[in-house]
């Protein structure tokens, strides 16, 4: 499928789409490189589906940066992902501005660097009135971790039981005031949502795919569209009530 063919088959374009983007490490091997090549690689090619975004009018993406459980991974590993996100911030920061990217930030900030946090806070501050296209880095973030924060702060707040409905908990989320994806895609090949959006993503259409995250360019975005296209979203309805 080309270009100019999926685009044609692109009947509807999600409002909001997320991504796992998974198999870094695994591109990484397949060479003979060190897993951050594989990083570096996807952090590479973000900035073009980025674009494509933009170009394809969707409003909000969502990345599945660096989770909660990745801690967990060797501290090698885990130093270089800090660096690699400190490094885009550094060298994509004005170009996202300009394009009217609006970053925003899903997670806590608990055991990030100080001096990368105060960047992510000032990548946020700084783009906080573009309106392009709403980018939102999961970063050091769970969806169960999201939840229980959300439960926190409502109690914190001294919220009675009977005010607490699925619209006052999705405001207390990390991504209060924006829609829920559309379209959650997963690469490499894995079945499974890890932790990722697990109250937002209750009605969203899943794609899978096995193409590594280094290798999912914007032909391969396009196929998702086209499967999206084709699904019918009944939200609990049958067909003839939403005709």
């Amino acid at each position: 499928m080309n270009k100019s063919e999926s685009t044609d088959s692109i009947q509807m374009i999600p409002n909001h789409v997320a991504i796992i983007m998974d198999g870094n490490g695994r591109w990484a091997q397949k060479r003979g490189l060190p897993r951050l090549a594989g990083h570096r690689a996807g952090t590479e090619n973000l900035r073009k589906i980025i674009e494509e975004c933009i170009n394809l009018d969707i409003k909000h993406l969502t990345i599945y940066a660096f989770s909660t459980e990745n801690w967990h991974r060797p501290i090698e590993e885990v130093s270089g992902l800090m660096g690699l996100l400190e490094n885009m911030l550094d060298k994509e920061l004005e170009s996202l501005d300009k394009n009217g990217v609006s970053i925003r930030h899903l997670g806590h900030s608990f055991g990030i660097h100080e001096r990368l946090m105060n960047k992510i806070v000032d990548a946020v501050n700084t783009t906080r009135n573009n309106s392009t296209l709403v980018l939102n880095v999961a970063f050091n973030y769970g969806g169960r971790h999201e939840l229980v924060r959300a439960v926190q702060n409502i109690i914190d707040d001294e919220l009675s039981s009977q005010e607490v409905d699925e619209e006052l908990i999705s405001n207390y989320l990390d991504t209060s005031g924006q829609p829920d994806p559309d379209l959650v895609i997963r690469t490499s090949g894995e079945y499974r949502i890890s932790n990722f959006l697990v109250w937002q993503s209750a009605y969203a259409e899943w794609y899978f795919t096995t193409k590594l995250w280094p290798d999912f360019n914007e032909e391969e975005l396009y196929r998702a569209l086209v499967f999206f296209s084709g699904r019918e979203r009944r939200f609990g309805q049958i067909s003839d009530q939403i005709k």
